[in-house]
């Protein structure tokens, strides 16, 4: 019964170490998914609280500027100072939006060190 016992330990040791392999490296890879989601959270907020502010500066000065123009053109040329800043503030959006649908278009792929790493191993495991 000893013998049988060994020799049974014996053939799931080398399985034991190659499935405690696998898991540790998943674990490992897990591990990088969460640093990778934590750090691109962290990076949207960042993101996402500048360009609110950088908005709501920008809408301020876009006030004032159209208040100036306004009056300062008001007995000469009104309509056409304000047709022209209207001109301008539709011509900046439309640029706004272009930029800001080829920037979602070409982003970096959130994944993509744990995909890469998740490649080597896959390469490791076939050889």
């Amino acid at each position: 019964m000893t013998i049988d016992t060994q020799s049974q330990r014996g053939d799931h040791g080398p399985l034991r170490r190659i499935l405690g392999s696998v898991f540790s490296i998943l674990q490992t890879r897990l591990e990088l998914v969460g640093i990778e989601l934590a750090e691109e959270k962290t990076r949207l907020l960042s993101v996402l609280f500048l360009g609110l502010a950088a908005m709501m500066l920008a809408t301020m000065a876009l006030i004032a500027l159209t208040a100036l123009v306004a009056i300062a053109f008001w007995d000469t040329y009104r309509w056409q100072s304000l047709a022209g800043i209207t001109g301008v503030y539709a011509i900046a959006a439309v640029v706004c939006a272009m930029k800001a649908r080829n920037g979602i278009r070409h982003a970096p792929f959130v994944f993509e060190a744990t995909l890469a790493e998740f490649d080597k191993d896959r390469d490791l495991f076939r050889k």
